[in-house]
C-alpha cells in the first residue's frame, strides 16, 4: 500500500512539475523580434522591431454568421541590390600646427607617395601600429594585413586612384623610414 502510494505521489509530482514547465514557454527557440539601434539627435536606443516570419499570422476570426476571409497570398520579395560603395572623402584640412616635426614629415611624405588620409589621427594610428610592429619584429607580410585595413577603411581611401595593397605598403615603408625613428 505503502509503495503504491509513494509511485501515484511521484507520478502526480512529475505531472505537476511538467504542467508548470510548460507554462513557463514552449519549446519554440526561434526569436519573435530583432532589435534595431536607430539613432536620433546623437543618441542611440534600441528598439524592438518584428522578425520576419516565414508562418503566416493567424487570421482574426469572423464574426458570428459570416464566412472568413480568404487568405491573401505572400507577395514575393524584390531581389536585394548590392549597395553601392561610398564615394571617398576629400581629405579634411586640420590644424596641423599641432603635429610634431616628425608627424609632419610622415604626413607629407605619404602625401608625396599619394595616399593622403582624411585626418593626420589616421595617419598617426596606422604609423604608430607599424612602429609598434617593427620593435617586435613583425614581418612586413605580417604587419601588411592590418595595415591594409586600416587604410582601406579611411574614408578618403580611393581604390580606383591606387589598391589597397599599395597603400598598405606605402604606409609601412613610410613610417619605417620616417616616423619610426
Amino acid at each position: 500500500m505503502y509503495r503504491t502510494r509513494g509511485t501515484l505521489l511521484g507520478a502526480v509530482a512529475a505531472v505537476a512539475a511538467a504542467g508548470l514547465l510548460a507554462g513557463c514557454g514552449s519549446d519554440d527557440s526561434t526569436a519573435t523580434s530583432t532589435p534595431t539601434l536607430s539613432t536620433s539627435a546623437g543618441t542611440t536606443s534600441a528598439s524592438a522591431a518584428p522578425a520576419p516570419s516565414s508562418e503566416s499570422p493567424a487570421p482574426a476570426p469572423a464574426p458570428e454568421g459570416e464566412a472568413p476571409a480568404p487568405e491573401q497570398p505572400a507577395e514575393p520579395e524584390a531581389p536585394a541590390e548590392e549597395p553601392e560603395r561610398p564615394a571617398p572623402v576629400p581629405p579634411q584640412e586640420s590644424d596641423t600646427g599641432n603635429l610634431g616635426a616628425k608627424e609632419q614629415t610622415f604626413v607629407d611624405e605619404l602625401a608625396k607617395q599619394g595616399v593622403t588620409p582624411s585626418s593626420p589621427d589616421i595617419a598617426l594610428s596606422i604609423g604608430n601600429y607599424v612602429c609598434q610592429g617593427v620593435a617586435a619584429g613583425t614581418s612586413d607580410a605580417d604587419m601588411s594585413t592590418f595595415v591594409n585595413a586600416m587604410a582601406g577603411s579611411d574614408p578618403s581611401f580611393d581604390p580606383a586612384k591606387m589598391p589597397v595593397e599599395q597603400a598598405g605598403q606605402i604606409y609601412i615603408s613610410t613610417a619605417k623610414a620616417h616616423y619610426c625613428q
